[in-house]
């Protein structure tokens, strides 16, 4: 039943989503946001253990924004896009519904700041409204 719709996936599409929501977060965690984040996750930048691994991260980071916006290619075709405004709400659906669920969760268990869950939750929000808008630009 999957193949039905991985033939239909517009390969492309998906990579350069994936790629936007990738980069998204080194504007958003390293740049807007990096000095609050860093503070509130309790992190040191200058302990040398935190670069250790630091490529295998990245690169699982990138695989898991794929997978997502995987799914949201999945959903896209369930779903009819006829434009802008549809990308963007199913993506609003999408992160509010499935991400920041999952995220919220983590945070019950690990009691990390309020301000760092909106960090976190606010970047997969935006990262999968731009994927969408992407998907959708490139049909």
């Amino acid at each position: 039943m999957l193949h039905h719709f991985t033939d239909h996936v517009n390969w492309l599409s998906l990579m350069l989503a994936s790629l936007a929501y990738f980069l998204l977060g080194a504007v958003w965690y390293g740049g807007i946001f990096s000095k609050a984040w860093v503070r509130l996750s309790g992190l040191n930048p200058n302990d040398p253990n935190m670069k250790k691994g630091a490529v295998l991260t990245m690169i699982s980071s990138f695989l898991f924004m794929l997978i997502s916006c995987f799914g949201l290619t999945i959903f896209r075709q369930l779903m009819p896009m006829n434009n802008y405004t549809d990308a963007f709400h199913l993506a609003v659906l999408i992160s509010i519904g499935f991400s920041t669920p999952a995220i919220s969760i983590g945070y019950l268990y690990n009691k990390k700041p309020a301000a760092l869950y909106f960090i976190d939750c606010g970047y997969h929000i935006l990262g999968l409204m731009i994927a969408s808008m992407i998907m959708h630009y490139l049909g």
